[in-house]
């Protein structure tokens, strides 16, 4: 009988195609088949490392659908690799499915770790990092917004979520109506060229992108309530 393949949940750049890992590279060159969210996007990815593995689609629409295929070939001795646009998969893209079929048919799941752009802007945000809350994209429609800032409201660790940019203002204006003013950061277009992460008050970051609109990939950082332990501890006077 022949042995299972493997399902790798391989971590992609979320900008600067430099970053992404050896390991990546060795896995999504040896697979028998790479499942991408956007194979045009996974395109450029593998013109760059002289890729030539074969390319499948798996998106929101039809993960239901192409995980059963793909969970009979890594069945049938097949290894294969799931990568997203940018980032890890699962996390706020599709692989979840994927990797529950895999789990419940007894077939052997790995990860290649990658970057994300949530912890990237964590790292960045001068908020600490011990604990945070991460809400993938906010709800679009108002009312629904406004509920969800204010389930929100207690919350005394960072909050990280995605916005589109042109959502932004709109998100940034409701955070001020049901937040007040509150520590904020915006972090756009991670590991690009045009890197720019912006923190101040609720009024200062809304002034700044009401002024000049944002563009590209945005990654959202608010602190809810503040406390005596937001701001990073001197490592001088650290406890331990």
């Amino acid at each position: 009988m022949t042995p299972p393949g493997t399902l790798y949940l391989v971590g992609t750049p979320i900008g600067n195609l430099g970053d992404i890992t050896l390991r990546a590279l060795e896995t999504l060159k040896t697979v028998s088949l790479v499942a991408a969210e956007d194979t045009r996007r996974t395109s450029q990815l593998f013109q760059r490392f002289d890729i030539h593995t074969p390319l499948t689609s798996l998106h929101e629409h039809n993960e239901g659908q192409k995980a059963l295929q793909l969970i009979e070939r890594i069945k049938a001795g097949q290894s294969v690799a799931l990568v997203t646009d940018a980032g890890m998969p699962v996390i706020s893209d599709p692989g979840a499915y994927l990797a529950q079929l895999a789990w419940e048919a007894g077939l052997p799941v790995t990860t290649i770790p990658g970057p994300n752009a949530a912890v990237a802007a964590l790292a960045l945000s001068g908020f600490r990092g011990e604990r945070f809350r991460f809400e993938g994209f906010p709800p679009k429609k108002t009312a629904a917004m406004e509920r969800w800032l204010k389930e929100l409201s207690t919350e005394k660790i960072p909050v990280i979520c995605y916005e589109s940019p042109m959502r932004l203002v709109k998100t940034l204006e409701l955070i001020k109506k049901v937040l007040g003013e509150i520590p904020i950061v915006v972090a756009r277009e991670l590991t690009k060229l045009h890197e720019e992460v912006t923190r101040g008050s609720t009024s200062e970051v809304l002034a700044r992108y009401t002024t000049r609109a944002p563009k590209g990939e945005v990654t959202l950082l608010f602190l809810p309530t503040e406390n005596e332990n937001d701001e990073p501890k001197n490592p001088s006077h650290s406890d331990h």
